[in-house]
């Protein structure tokens, strides 16, 4: 063994200096990196080790390293070949040399690449190409939603220009189409005489509140002038287009109404500016206009976002003017503010709001200041006041079947806990706990054994090639598409094969992804994947972390991916913010740190890792305010206590950011299945929840400054 260390070490240095001797160019990667990987390493394969074997014994040697070289080099070659070329081939077509474009192409002709190359070519003619063309590749079989997504793009063109036999035939085919060819689709059976879809416009129109596609507007139009949109649903619309600060859609609203309802565009863009300064300069005459008492309301409801308090004296000053239907409409909006900011007159105002019809959001937060207030009946009375849809969300069930049985219904409570019980999300765990169940005891837990010949079947299909070759060169959009399209109607087992395929090209967020859409059967160890182990042990033994809830943390921040990056600049698998790993970085005394450090495996796991030793340690050992503190911050984190104790559970659903709160449940739930997956001491969920103390009225301490 001796012997041959020796000469590999000498080879391995040998490598690189004979690299750089040649002058690597990167811009010749193809042939360079052939020459380097392949031919240069035998040619002083022979050299050196003649040194130390007879010509014999090296000959034989070289044999064996070519045949290897052969069957381990060229894949890899080739793959860099493909990539180089396809990558080359999208640049083309995002430039718009279609000549260039289709050189590369035919290069690639007989690859599983190749129905995107094809699209390519073709959407840089769709404007010319005829039906014919376009029909001959949206007619084939292969099975990619590139043909999909084509098939969109043309039936735009054809429904644009009313070629509505072509349209209809090509429509039915069509996958989700988007709401542009729903318009198109309307305007069709418009054409044919079927006005019932005047009132499916009307739904369409009064859900949405952003501008619909430009195609839509004749639809509306003529909504309007058969009265299937009424003057009262036009009032409806521009206020919930108002509650999302659309003042260009609310502007667009007001063109049919008489000139008393239509509020000012400058007042409303200065009641959003300065919504405190508008109130306060508001001159009052003996009554107030239709467009003026809306603006009012809109600048009311914008301070209120700022402080309920203030809104609320304002509104006392001017609220004589207001109709009865108003005064509730101005009420549901201020216990809404109110419970996001845990004002504890919150259910007094949504009592002030009586019978105005409330959304689903402002229902949703009047349960959570009923939670907040541990006020059981109000708890079962929002709950069951709820929209149907509404009261069938998980979240919803389980608080009022707490209500229940706090309120002695307790029978009642048993059954809706029992069919949560058979969920393995966050509140179908804690339903299972509180009838003594196992989470999902239902569910069948298995580590499939692949059926080999029927996985490397499905290792062949040309759409899994592509999503792999896909991955591989970095376009994870584009192959998250075309894996949902490819996946789509696999069964579970097939589901659990191709998770296992993506473990195997270490595509960590598709094991995930894929395992967790089964129904039946359940692979937990892919549900719950845990690849780095090794890497990751340094660190949690370091700072004496539980390894399932750093996994559990982990898994919901980046599915393990290491490129992966928010829109606010977190980075790689544990997502650090760049001002949270420089100052944790100078805590630790990590020298030579770089921003572009945030990026490697190593530093990324040490900085996350130190960050949530610390924000577990000043934020009294609960893995829930870390968690929380890790997401939104610790000073946030801090606030949203109260001035009482309150169990984990309603401190979580009763966060007001929709991000953090759902954030928090998912690594609390993930936590006890990876403790279930690593087979370490079982701890009910309940119990990892604890008990929220209440807020202290101490300044933070100053290490908490950072904002993750």
């Amino acid at each position: 063994m001796r012997v041959l260390i020796a000469p590999v070490a000498q080879l391995d240095r040998v490598l690189v200096s004979e690299a750089k001797g040649r002058g690597f160019d990167s811009r010749r990667a193809r042939h360079d990196t052939l020459w380097i990987t392949y031919t240069m390493p035998l040619m002083l394969f022979r050299k050196f080790f003649a040194r130390y074997f007879s010509a014999q014994c090296v000959r034989e040697l070289l044999s064996v390293a070519v045949i290897l070289a052969a069957i381990l080099l060229f894949p890899q070659q080739a793959y860099a070949s493909q990539d180089t070329d396809f990558l080359a081939a999208r640049d083309a077509y995002r430039a718009g040399d279609a000549t260039r474009l289709d050189r590369i192409a035919a290069k690639l002709k007989h690859t599983p690449l190749e129905p995107y190359l094809t699209y390519y070519q073709l959407r840089l003619r769709l404007a010319v190409a005829n039906h014919d063309i376009i029909q001959q590749f949206i007619a084939r079989n292969d099975d990619t939603q590139i043909i999909n997504q084509m098939r969109a793009e043309w039936l735009k063109i054809l429904g644009e220009h009313q070629q509505w036999e072509l349209f209809a035939a090509e429509y039915v085919e069509l996958k989700d189409p988007d709401t542009e060819l729903i318009c198109y689709d309307w305007q069709m059976q418009l054409a044919q005489k079927a006005t019932d879809v005047l009132h499916k416009v009307r739904d369409l129109w009064l859900t949405s509140n952003k501008e619909l596609p430009k195609n839509c507007m004749s639809l509306l139009n003529a909504a309007r002038a058969n009265n299937a949109i009424t003057v009262a649903d036009i009032g409806i619309h521009i206020r919930r287009a108002l509650e999302v600060n659309n003042i260009t859609l609310a502007m667009q609203l007001t063109e049919t109404l008489p000139k008393s309802s239509v509020p000012a565009e400058s007042a409303l863009r200065s009641a959003a500016k300065k919504p405190a300064h508008y109130l306060a300069q508001l001159t009052l005459g003996d009554e107030m206009y239709v467009g003026q008492r809306i603006v009012a309301i809109f600048a009311l409801q914008y301070l209120a976002k700022q402080s309920p308090q203030l809104a609320y004296e304002q509104w006392e000053k001017i609220s004589s003017h207001f109709s009865a239907d108003e005064h509730r409409y101005f009420y549901g909006w201020l216990g809404f503010e109110a419970a996001r900011k845990h004002d504890e007159r919150a259910l007094e105002w949504y009592k002030a709001a009586g019978d105005s019809p409330l959304t689903d959001l402002q229902l949703a937060w009047r349960t959570r200041a009923a939670l907040r207030a541990q006020n059981w009946p109000e708890i079962l009375h929002s709950a069951s006041n709820m929209s149907p849809a509404q009261q069938q969300e998980t979240v919803w069930k389980y608080w009022k079947a707490r209500a229940l049985r706090v309120l002695g219904q307790t029978n009642e409570a048993t059954i809706i806990f029992t069919e949560l019980s058979e969920k393995h999300d966050f509140y179908g765990q804690l339903a299972a706990e509180e009838i003594g169940r196992m989470p999902a005891a239902g569910m069948v837990s298995t580590d499939i054994q692949a059926d080999q010949d029927e996985l490397a079947a499905l290792r062949t299909q040309p759409g899994i090639q592509r999503v792999i070759a896909l991955y591989r060169m970095g376009l994870r959009t584009e192959a998250a598409t075309e894996w949902a399209w490819v996946t789509r109607d696999f069964n579970d087992t097939h589901l659990l094969l191709a998770a296992e395929i993506a473990r195997d090209h270490k595509m960590h967020d598709y094991v995930i992804n894929t395992a967790d859409r089964t129904m039946q059967q359940h692979d937990f160890s892919m549900r719950f994947h845990a690849p780095y182990r090794d890497a990751m042990q340094q660190y949690i033994l370091t700072h004496g972390l539980e390894e399932a809830w750093v996994y559990g943390l982990m898994r919901q921040e980046s599915r393990f991916v290491s490129q992966a990056k928010s829109v606010a600049g977190a980075a790689g698998f544990m997502q650090i913010m760049p001002a949270t790993a420089r100052w944790a970085a100078q805590k630790i005394g990590m020298k030579n740190y770089r921003k572009e450090s945030i990026h490697e495996m190593d530093t990324n796991l040490k900085l996350g890792t130190y960050y949530m030793k610390n924000m577990l340690s000043s934020l009294d050992n609960s893995p829930v305010l870390a968690s929380a503190a890790y997401n939104a911050g610790p000073n946030r984190a801090r606030r949203w206590r109260a001035k009482n104790a309150m169990e984990g559970a309603i401190y979580i659903e009763t966060i007001p950011f929709d991000e953090t709160r759902n954030y928090v449940k998912k690594v609390m739930s993930n936590t006890v299945h990876y403790a279930r997956v690593f087979g370490h001491s079982p701890m009910q969920l309940k119990q990892r929840l604890g008990i929220v103390e209440a807020v202290v009225d101490v300044a933070a301490d100053a290490n908490l400054v950072i904002q993750q």
